[in-house]
């Protein structure tokens, strides 16, 4: 007589969150709300005091438009699962994920024979999971897939346990007290790293911006002016950290998207949404502390920056053209914040020349995200309000505001500002060259599909772009 497989394998059972996706649902759909209106967060708290988890879960999943498709599976887990499907196993997705979003999981994989999930009143995790599966199954009668501490009490109620991307910790403890089936491990030290990517070091090259107004005041060898300077460049560094978290959170769905922004670790799924909630904060607190021992313009500037960056986040980016204005006022910033804490007299010259020549950057960002669309046969940005035939309109303002910059630069060499500054100052004019060949190669190269999506990225990884660098820094030191 034939034994059937249920008596061969019983049910298995398995969580969403952290499990089966490499992201907390929640999460995710929080931060969906919160891009949609920062209000929400203020409703969300309302909910979770007056209804617990259960009814924050249920109230945010009722407003919003979450997509499946997109979430970071675990494709491994996923690949053995389809496996024990087709040997004829029953699987169930068993979450305390809210019901509404763990249906439209399952829709979506055709995988499940059924859900259980929380609903508006019940929280279903740990023991009351556990006490759930027990009603439907038996105790004994299930194995259970998942991933943290508190599945323990389901796992002591199943017949085995498969755990998913568990600390070493838990898969001892587990395997000291029960009966585990298998194990996924997480991958070792890709946590730290993950975290160092998502801080986006090489994106604190552009912070020397800070510098720039103690240079161009020839107030180098003032070392309390420098030390002034290189505190304040430690707390933009630390403060651009946490908008870059920020920002990733924000922005998961498009970056899904996207080639290689796919990549970044909350997108991919390498880090915890959880992680990142704790260290955006932390390490704005830390910005903040290191801004309180400078002047208070350095502490408006700063703070104008966290506010001007997050709403570039939530909402700014998505607008057709302010965006790129956002982006040259960020980089101007830089520059306004630097002059506050090292107390100079910001340049009109200077402001001018940032603005067009960061909006020229900032149009050559957005065309590089253009082209590579169209090289993909897409029409429109993911997040963003631009399509593939409005390249050549931009085009035409990112060279019109490039060569507008070098327009500034020689105005300001031919005014008697630039006497008391340079020995020299005829020798400057080199710079109005070296500028105007540095900004029609960027464009020919973004033209040509040459272009990383991030010009700063390009300029400090080019070779041309660096020896240009090097020779206008010998027509500065030249003209003095």
């Amino acid at each position: 007589m034939a034994v059937s497989a249920r008596v061969l394998a019983p049910p298995l059972c398995v969580d969403l969150d952290g499990t089966l996706i490499r992201s907390d649902v929640l999460l995710e759909s929080l931060l969906l709300l919160i891009k949609r209106n920062p209000l929400y967060l203020i409703l969300a708290v309302g909910w979770l005091l007056r209804g617990g988890k259960a009814r924050l879960k249920a109230e945010t999943a009722a407003r919003v438009v979450l997509n499946p498709a997109a979430l970071p599976y675990n494709k491994e887990l996923l690949a053995w699962l389809h496996g024990e499907r087709t040997a004829g196993r029953e699987i169930w997705l068993c979450t305390a994920a809210n019901v509404q979003l763990a249906e439209k999981v399952a829709q979506h994989l055709d995988l499940f024979d059924g859900v259980i999930a929380s609903d508006a009143r019940v929280n279903l995790a740990g023991k009351r999971k556990a006490e759930q599966l027990v009603e439907r199954f038996g105790h004994g009668a299930f194995d259970y897939c998942g991933n943290e501490w508190r599945d323990l009490a389901i796992w002591r109620c199943a017949r085995g346990a498969i755990i998913v991307n568990g600390p070493p910790a838990l898969e001892r403890r587990a395997g000291s007290e029960l009966v585990v089936l298998r194990v996924f491990p997480a991958a070792e030290g890709k946590r730290f790293r993950a975290i160092l990517r998502a801080l986006r070091p090489h994106q604190w090259a552009k912070n020397v911006l800070v510098l720039v107004p103690l240079f161009t005041a020839h107030r180098v060898g003032d070392l309390s002016a420098l030390a002034s300077g290189m505190a304040a460049v430690v707390a933009f560094c630390l403060c651009a950290s946490s908008v870059y978290l920020l920002n990733d959170m924000l922005d998961l769905e498009a970056d899904r998207g996207h080639p290689r922004k796919s990549k970044r670790p909350f997108a991919a799924g390498d880090l915890s949404l959880a992680t990142g909630l704790a260290l955006a904060p932390a390490l704005l607190a830390a910005a903040a502390l290191i801004a309180a021992f400078l002047p208070g313009k350095f502490q408006l500037s700063l703070a104008a920056y966290y506010v001007l960056t997050f709403a570039y986040s939530v909402k700014l980016k998505r607008m057709l053209l302010v965006d790129a204005v956002a982006l040259a006022g960020l980089y101007t910033l830089r520059i306004i914040a630097g002059a506050g804490a090292v107390t100079v007299a910001l340049s009109f010259w200077l402001l001018l020349f940032s603005v067009f020549l960061f909006l020229s950057l900032a149009f050559v960002k957005r065309y590089a995200e253009l082209d590579s669309l169209r090289r993909q046969q897409r029409l429109q940005a993911l997040g963003r309000g631009y399509r593939v035939e409005d390249l050549a309109v931009l085009q035409s303002f990112g060279t019109a505001a490039g060569y507008l910059s070098v327009l500034v630069l020689a105005l300001y060499i031919n005014s008697p500002d630039i006497e008391p500054l340079y020995h020299r100052p005829k020798a400057i004019w080199m710079l109005c060259v070296l500028m105007l060949y540095w900004i029609s190669r960027v464009w020919m190269t973004a033209h040509r599909g040459g272009m990383h999506d991030d010009p700063v990225v390009y300029a400090l990884r080019d070779r041309v772009s660096l020896g240009l660098g090097l020779l206008a820094a010998i027509t500065v030191a030249v003209a003095i």
